[in-house]
């Protein structure tokens, strides 16, 4: 049976190859991560002045650092002058400035270049023009958002208007007060998988019956097949007996104090493309950030957080943080399972999505259409 003479349950999925194969991987590096808006730093990451962290975007090494203004920057981490790599460390702290181990060439916190060996000797060297290239950056939700295109697409449109399509309005998000919240655990995985993978596993709850036995306990309602992101505005009510969104059902901490009465008892979840997750619950939330770094390799970092004063007291956050990262493990299990099969025959052309799925199809349309650009 071909894609042509599917019956109208069942609609096509992207063939096999495109999971694979590394020139569509080094596309979608140059068309959709290289293009769109890249959740790369936690801003509270970056405390003071000069504390730094290198990201992978696409094809390239990107350096997020805070400027002695208080505000982040984001650069290439490439020294202007050879090419040589200028940060070789995820993360770090500079005192005044970003000097290249190879020639000494020094730039401030603003990327400006300041100093290198016999530069007084070259007056008609702009230290501007010769910086750091830099890039755009927009902070919302505590995160720092970085583009490497010359010109970025629309923020609003793009980043704050999947939340404003999943919730109905970009309101709803800011009941949770997440730029205001703590990092209470943060856990990184290297999933041996395609990041289309994940995002599909995200979207679909078809399979939550079968491999998330806590998570149905949870949340009943996913049982049945479909994810709170079919319908727009829908959150997945707590089972009755439940009292947190926890592990075993246990009361959680302290409900964040912006939470509706109508947000109460229930998960909502969000996938900003081309890499976030965000998950609403009313005592916490979950950030996925996704950093493709293979066609089969995905790097993970997913974040709890919580109000500062649950952080900073020293409460039992196991139970909270284990309910997801069960969730996580067994997804991510499912996507390598997944992989694995991708460059068989039987999968040359591709599967298929039941109706309870139809809605990642809009997803694989997505994808289409940009590295068709």
């Amino acid at each position: 049976m071909t894609a042509i003479d599917l019956p109208p349950s069942l609609l096509a999925t992207l063939p096999g190859s495109a999971y694979t194969d590394p020139a569509v991987f080094a596309l979608e590096q140059a068309k959709i991560f290289e293009a769109d808006w890249f959740c790369a730093v936690r801003s509270a990451d970056l405390a003071g002045p000069g504390a730094f962290e290198t990201v992978q975007i696409g094809k390239e090494s990107v350096l997020v650092s805070r400027g002695r203004d208080g505000r982040l920057n984001a650069f290439l981490n490439v020294c202007r002058h050879r090419g040589a790599r200028l940060c070789t460390s995820e993360s770090g702290t500079v005192k005044r400035a970003f000097q290249c181990p190879y020639h000494a060439w020094t730039y401030g916190l603003d990327g400006k270049l300041v100093a290198a060996p016999n530069l007084t000797g070259m007056p008609d060297v702009d230290r501007t023009e010769f910086g750091l290239t830099r890039l755009h950056l927009r902070e919302w939700l505590g995160y720092a958002w970085v583009c490497l295109a010359d010109e970025p697409p629309s923020f609003e449109e793009t980043v704050i208007g999947a939340v404003t399509e999943r919730l109905g309005g970009p309101a709803e998000i800011d009941a949770y007060g997440i730029d205001g919240l703590a990092l209470g655990k943060r856990i990184e995985y290297d999933v041996r998988a395609n990041w289309k993978q994940i995002i599909e596993n995200f979207m679909e709850c078809y399979h939550c019956a079968t491999i998330h036995p806590e998570l149905t306990e949870v949340l009943p309602e996913f049982a049945d097949g479909y994810a709170a992101q079919y319908y727009v505005g829908h959150g997945a009510e707590f089972g009755g007996e439940i009292k947190g969104f926890t592990v075993d059902g246990s009361e959680g901490v302290d409900r964040l104090p912006g939470v509706t009465e109508a947000q109460d008892r229930k998960y909502y979840a969000i996938t900003i493309k081309p890499g976030v997750f965000v998950n609403l619950v009313p005592d916490h939330v979950i950030v996925h950030r996704m950093f493709p770094l293979a066609a089969d390799r995905t790097l993970v970092r997913c974040d709890w957080l919580y109000l500062p004063e649950v952080v900073e007291s020293g409460r039992d956050l196991s139970r909270s943080v284990e309910l997801f990262h069960r969730v996580n493990l067994q997804d991510f299990e499912a996507c390598e399972r997944c992989q694995l099969a991708m460059d068989s025959r039987s999968y040359a052309r591709g599967g298929v999505l039941v109706p309870s799925e139809h809605h990642i199809g809009a997803f694989h349309d997505w994808v289409r259409a940009r590295l068709a650009v």
